[in-house]
């Protein structure tokens, strides 16, 4: 007999507690060393990339900002995410390292509101898990997934710790599919 495939608020449920859980074993100079090792598998793949939508990580999310940093350096314009709720759109608002930042919905930091819309040529997307065929499951709002339908021309690619990978995420209509997955140990995907 097979085994149901758990729901999507299950997966969550059970990827988060498992994120938690990875985050809190790895010492806090290992998580500084898996953010380079993530920068270095990154950064060489959105060179084209002139603007780029990151984030600020929430809870036991990686953490692109060493990668946010060197995007900025080199010259690159940043984008965060700004959300006026849970069911509302998400743009991306230009930010640099050291603009000001609001606190938003959910636990967000983000630009001020009237900080200037982008479209981003590379949306590095937080994630709860995802799957060898770049399917991702994320918080349940949608966010990520309209916004990748708005900038469909947009590269997408998941920002996750490597423990995020899961063997199917199941699937509904709305969901769109990342391009890569890049954890604190690999590059998924083209």
């Amino acid at each position: 007999m097979a085994v149901p495939s758990p729901s999507k608020a299950e997966l969550r449920r059970t990827l988060k507690s498992r994120r938690q859980a990875f985050v809190a074993a790895i010492p806090v100079a290992e998580r500084c060393v898996a953010a380079a090792v993530l920068r270095a598998i990154v950064l060489p793949r959105i060179m084209d990339a002139g603007i780029v939508a990151a984030y600020l990580p929430i809870g036991a999310e990686i953490d692109p900002l060493p990668l946010i940093r060197a995007l900025s350096s080199d010259g690159r314009s940043i984008a965060l995410p700004h959300v006026t709720g849970r069911l509302g759109a998400l743009r991306f608002l230009r930010w640099a390292p050291g603009d000001p930042l609001v606190a938003g919905p959910m636990g967000l930091l983000q630009p001020e509101a009237d900080a200037d819309a982008v479209a981003p040529d590379a949306i590095l997307a937080p994630l709860l898990g995802f799957d060898a065929t770049l399917h991702r499951i994320g918080y349940g709002a949608g966010h990520y997934d309209r916004a990748f339908a708005a900038h469909p021309d947009a590269r997408r690619i998941g920002l996750a710790w490597s423990c995020q990978r899961v063997e199917a995420i199941p699937r509904d209509g709305w969901d769109v599919s990342l391009h890569a997955v890049a954890t604190e140990r690999e590059w998924i995907g083209g």
